[in-house]
């Protein structure tokens, strides 16, 4: 399936027939007759940069704003997931990511008892690879200064009104950019351009990175441990920042949204995780300040129609879920690859298309996300019981285990519907 998304972009046949499957027929990949599109991307997160390197790839004539003063990453471990890589490796950093991050080969959970309560392997040719955001935002960012693109910096964008048939963007400090062909929405969860109003979930995490302890854990492995649904712990092993080869840990606590709106007014958290799990005790002795952490709060939600004439929303600006299936950052390249593909053809047919390429891979994971979380962060008794008594002893069985390593590798249906990629 790998392979496949990486010939995506160079296939110069037509597309199979998408009719079957309810789509537009979307005509021919490969390289087109030319299109020079003028085009804004309001973000420099992951998936505005991936886009500005791929567009600038194609051509077109792209300009980058971002709101801090100077571009950087925010949060810490993540996971790209198989069909994020290949989008890597689409733009030049795909082996650098393999440099710099951990292979993860699996998913391991287990309850306050030693009862297992999540394990989910990758497959063993394409594993995940945990890696520090702030890596990732390198080797992205990088990329983009290598090409020369222009970028504003202190340039947060309030609007993006029509002008004819094209749009200005509009910034907070009163300057006016355009007119642009398209501006495209890359500004995450605070995106002033979305008009997305995402639900708040009732749980969040505090993360933060600290040096890779030798307490027996595997460092292939996203470990986590629970109590209920009410508490979770956990270690991801996200490998090195492109100047300091110590290898690295995310950890995280989860609590409820009350709790972390107080936090950290709550010291006691620390002694809590050790509590609940002995072996994550070295990796916080690394914490000596509670402002090392980083708070995340997650709502859901979909944006039904992700364009409008000359504005397209991508990543958290178009769709948001909890992290628990680790897809946040892979949304967003894949949300990046689908459109630049798209930018192959005429503008009024290319978002439609964009927006018919993600639509169900967005929906379904979306649907798994909604259904899974409660199981692993809510205040709910009964559904940690059937996690751990059902669906924990069902995940053995042959076709489920298949299936669960194609949910976490991404690959559950294929990412961009209608091409000849996965």
């Amino acid at each position: 399936m790998i392979p496949a998304l990486l010939n995506m972009a160079r296939v110069i046949e037509n597309r199979p027939d998408p009719c079957k499957r309810g789509l537009r027929r979307p005509g021919t990949w490969g390289k087109p007759a030319r299109m020079d599109y003028r085009i804004a991307i309001a973000g420099a997160g992951i998936g505005g940069l991936a886009l500005a390197a791929l567009l600038a790839r194609d051509g077109h004539d792209v300009t980058l704003f971002e709101r801090f003063a100077a571009p950087r990453p925010l949060g810490s471990g993540l996971v790209i997931q198989p069909v994020g890589l290949a989008v890597l490796d689409l733009i030049g950093s795909g082996e650098d990511l393999r440099r710099l991050s951990s292979p993860i080969a699996r998913m391991l959970g287990h309850g306050a008892d030693g009862r297992k309560a999540l394990d989910v392997s990758y497959p063993q040719h394409a594993p995940g690879r945990g890696t520090h955001r702030a890596t990732l935002f390198r080797l992205l960012w990088d990329r983009v200064r290598a090409l020369g693109l222009r970028v504003e910096t202190s340039a947060e964008a309030i609007c993006a009104p029509q002008d004819g048939p094209r749009r200005r963007l509009h910034l907070a400090d009163g300057r006016v950019f355009g007119p642009f062909d398209l501006v495209v929405d890359a500004g995450g969860a605070g995106s002033r351009l979305s008009p997305l109003t995402a639900r708040p979930l009732g749980y969040g995490a505090i993360w933060g990175t600290v040096p890779w302890s030798d307490a027996g854990l595997s460092r292939d492995r996203l470990r986590q441990r629970y109590r209920g649904a009410r508490r979770m712990a956990g270690i991801l092993p996200i490998g090195c920042l492109p100047d300091d080869p110590t290898p690295l840990a995310a950890i995280f606590w989860s609590m409820p949204r009350a709790e972390l709106d107080l936090w950290p007014r709550n010291p006691g958290w620390r002694a809590e995780a050790a509590a609940l799990w002995p072996q994550i005790a070295p990796f916080l002795d690394h914490i000596r300040d509670d402002a090392q952490m980083v708070a995340a709060r997650y709502g859901h939600g979909t944006l039904r129609r992700p364009h409008a004439p000359g504005l397209v929303h991508i990543g958290d600006a178009a769709h948001r879920a909890s992290p628990q299936l680790g897809q946040g950052a892979n949304m967003a390249l894949l949300d990046a690859l689908a459109l630049s593909l798209s930018l192959r053809r005429p503008l009024d047919e290319a978002l439609p298309d964009y927006a018919a390429m993600r639509r169900w891979h967005v929906r379904i994971y979306q649907g798994m996300s909604a259904v899974l979380t409660p199981m692993y962060q809510s205040g709910s008794r009964a559904l940690p019981w059937l996690r751990d008594r059902v669906l924990a002893p069902a995940s053995t069985l042959p076709l489920v285990r298949s299936g669960l390593t194609h949910l976490v590798a991404g690959t559950m249906i294929p990412p961009l519907a209608g091409t000849s990629g996965p």
